[in-house]
């Protein structure tokens, strides 16, 4: 009876891994024999009869219950014109609603009665139990050849096993310096204030976080699921990937894969890259891929809300997810952050920047189709009427200011700009110039050399990114005579004698013409031109390192 209930409440199973390994330790002569009888190394689980149509008819109920959720402001406010909203049309449709949750619990026993009956799910609904009972890395390995609702997975690591900040809920966010104002000032001033900040803080949670991170809608998760588990299949079929759950300090539950390449031939092996993906990514079908057939060991992670992490995707929560990542590549896979490579894509942009500015001593930063700021983004898309309410909501709630988190890390760095880019432009994708890459360009190299990135020097920096193209690049860096061993030497003997530290001041007493050329050096070093459209994949032979002295 208790194998029933567990069958009744137990997860959804997707696939059933099968490896290969006995058939590899075969002779030759028997494999073509009883290769047609061998199972596949990963296949669907096959549902019985009762079961797959329970599941089919629970699944409509989600998606019906989802759509509802999203439209039920507009049919609040229809019932009420209609005059359906009194006691006695509320009570006659909360006795429906309680009809339908009564057939709806009927319907997951039946599902569940079908699943007691498949010897398939009582051995995954064992191994389950166990996993959870006793936590060994036996029962943990057995568990890893299924794929399930991740909600289920025991977890593998806490953001508490390897820090002092037994008490903290949050880490620290850059937050704008507050302005100083007397008592009875600053009471006035929020009373003044308080209906803007209510505004603010209904669109931030209702339809902002949502236009700004997609992926977390569960509608489109929904329709995106058997692209999921086949991108999810193929990490852990040809990439041996290691699935995992990690507790972050609030509470979510982050979704995780790590390839390890530490025990191969791989001459990048010794190397992980750490992914974040878009605002519609997903580590299964994301830019996680690109490091991967790079030959690097690889952690990709999901946003809080997206696929199997919980949570919502807010900056607070992102920041949270990025931390607890962090900790569990050091602490528990034992990688040194001398040997991590932060890699993000468009809006991961914010978690990469967030973890270099925490932690300093990661080996590199690469920012593909990423932005400096998302104010101009946000106004881009919306009502030039709304421009006060988007600003404000955007820097209480929403604030990805990669900019300048980026400014306080002292590491490597290289941006990747899409010269077809249609998100991250403020303008039309051909308007190169109104890329928010060159911006974010910009503030790093002004912030790490404020002498030579004077106003000659931005000059010709905007006149270099007018260039979308390697001839076009080339015939300004020719046009200004750059000369790159001069400009390697000038730097290298700072560096030799005032150190990494950075803001630096070389060019503090150089000629104009010297500080164009360095200018222009430096730009160039930094910023990778890709000739593609925002989502287009980045091909593993230009995913380059970072350049450093």
């Amino acid at each position: 009876m208790a194998k029933l209930l567990s069958c009744i409440l137990g997860p959804r199973l997707y696939r059933v891994y099968r490896e290969r390994g006995s058939r590899r330790s075969r002779p030759e002569a028997n494999e073509s024999s009883q290769g047609a009888l061998e199972p596949s190394w990963e296949s669907y689980y096959q549902p019985r009869s009762l079961e797959k149509h329970a599941d089919s008819i629970l699944a409509l109920a989600s998606v019906l219950w989802s759509i509802s959720y999203y439209s039920s402001p507009f049919a609040a406010f229809y019932l009420y014109r209609k005059g359906y909203l009194t006691m006695s049309k509320v009570v006659a449709i909360s006795h429906y609603a309680g009809t339908m949750l009564l057939l709806l619990a009927g319907i997951a026993c039946l599902r569940g009665i079908g699943r007691w009956t498949n010897p398939q799910y009582i051995q995954f609904i064992s191994v389950l139990e166990d996993a959870h009972r006793y936590g060994k890395p036996e029962d943990k390995r057995k568990l890893s050849s299924y794929n399930f609702d991740f909600r289920s997975w025991p977890v593998d690591f806490r953001w508490d096993e390897a820090t002092s900040r037994s008490d903290s809920r949050s880490v620290p966010l850059l937050r704008a310096e507050p302005k100083h104002r007397s008592a009875v000032n600053n009471f006035l001033h929020t009373v003044k204030k308080l209906p803007c900040q209510i505004a603010s803080y209904i669109v931030a949670h209702t339809i902002g976080r949502r236009m700004l991170y997609p992926g977390s809608v569960y509608l489109l998760q929904k329709a995106l699921m058997p692209m999921l588990l086949q991108g999810q299949a193929r990490l852990v079929e040809e990439y041996h990937g290691k699935r995992a759950k990690l507790a972050a300090c609030d509470g979510n539950e982050i979704d995780t894969m790590f390839m390890d390449r530490r025990d191969t031939s791989e001459p990048h092996g010794k190397k992980l890259v750490i992914c974040c993906e878009g605002n519609a990514g997903f580590y299964e079908v994301g830019c996680l891929s690109t490091p991967v057939d790079a030959g690097y060991s690889v952690l990709g992670w999901n946003h809080p809300g997206f696929a199997g992490s919980t949570g919502v995707p807010l900056p607070q929560n992102e920041a949270n997810a990025m931390d607890v990542v962090m900790q569990y590549a050091i602490h528990h896979l034992g990688f040194l952050p001398e040997d991590i490579i932060l890699y993000a894509w468009s809006i991961g942009g914010f978690t990469a920047t967030w973890a270099a500015m925490s932690y300093p001593d990661v080996s590199a930063l690469i920012l593909d189709a990423s932005f400096d700021d998302l104010v101009p983004l946000a106004l881009k898309v919306m009502p030039e009427s709304w421009r006060g309410l988007v600003t404000r909501t955007v820097r209480l709630y929403l604030n990805l200011n990669n900019g300048e988190q980026l400014c306080k890390y002292q590491g490597p760095v290289l941006l990747v700009r899409r010269t077809k880019d249609e998100i991250i432009t403020t303008t039309v994708p051909e308007d190169i110039m109104s890329n928010r890459g060159n911006d974010l360009l910009l503030k790093l190299l002004q912030f790490r050399y404020p002498k030579v990135m004077a106003e000659e020097g931005v000059r010709v920096v905007r006149e270099w990114l007018e260039s979308s193209t390697p001839m076009e690049e080339a015939s300004v860096y020719s046009r200004y005579e750059v000369e790159d061993d001069w400009c390697l030497s000038v730097l290298t003997s700072y560096q030799a004698e005032h150190g990494n530290s950075f803001p630096w001041s070389v060019g503090d007493d150089m000629t104009p013409e010297g500080r164009r050329q360095l200018a222009l050096f430096l730009a160039r070093k930094h910023l990778q031109n890709f000739e593609a459209t925002h989502c287009a994949p980045l091909p593993p032979q230009d995913f380059h390192l970072p350049w450093h002295l």
